[in-house]
């Protein structure tokens, strides 16, 4: 069997609020092969969203591990932990999170520039996304001058730009409507398959989840592996 790009074994997390201690993850085990999409189902506030930010190195679990393409990266130091970030995952969030001072061309471009990307290679990247989003009429536009989609697909670009080996989606679709979701979703599982990229897809929606190679659902601390259909 051939190790999987990310493998989660035994974590554990919980934050404190005054002097209640409340447990979030409870022996989460996680193992997704290249080129995978998982789907993360679970209800608001069941810790997808704590997860994934264990998994990019944001938060560190308070026991566990987590490694990636080999590299265990927990409790990995910074400046370590945002290199780790910068170099190998690529973020879609809900809101998009698009710097409003940037254009399109250049908030997809800071990316690569962020990652030493030689100039004549940044462009000819950015240029290629944005005809893959079919966003190069709006390349020197900012992002206000966006239809939420518009927005959303810029995000996904910038997201594949420097082909990272795993991409975080949390909810991408949850800040559109039902036809424009669908349209992003499908953009998202087009481009994560052309870059051979490994997603995991957070969502609440079964309708979204079941788009996934594998769907698997946080309940109580712990993840579940479901198949076929199920009831949510």
């Amino acid at each position: 069997m051939p190790q999987p790009l990310v493998q989660i074994n035994s974590l554990h997390h919980a934050y404190q609020e005054g002097d209640q201690h409340h447990a979030v993850l409870n022996g989460v085990d996680l193992g997704i092969s290249k080129g995978e999409t998982i789907a993360l189902l679970g209800r608001s506030g069941s810790g997808k969203s704590t997860l994934l930010n264990l998994i990019s190195a944001i938060d560190h679990p308070v026991s566990g591990s987590i490694i990636i393409n080999n590299q265990k990266i927990t409790h990995l130091e910074e400046p370590h932990c945002t290199l780790f970030r910068r170099q190998h995952i690529g973020f879609i969030y809900q809101f998009f999170h698009l710097i409003p001072t940037l254009t399109v061309y250049e908030n997809i471009a800071l990316v690569l520039e962020l990652n030493g990307w030689a100039q004549d290679k940044t462009k000819s990247r950015v240029l290629d996304l944005l005809d893959w989003v079919n966003l190069t009429r709006f390349k020197n536009s900012f992002p206000d001058k966006l239809s939420g989609g518009e927005q959303q697909r810029v995000a996904i670009a910038r997201a594949l730009a420097h082909k990272p080996l795993l991409v975080l989606a949390d909810e991408p679709t949850g800040n559109l409507d039902a036809e424009t979701g669908q349209q992003m979703l499908s953009l998202i599982h087009r481009l994560a398959e052309k870059e051979i990229s490994t997603l995991i897809l957070v969502t609440h929606s079964l309708s979204v989840a079941k788009t996934a190679d594998r769907i698997v659902t946080l309940e109580q601390g712990k993840l579940y592996e479901r198949q076929g259909d199920f009831a949510w």
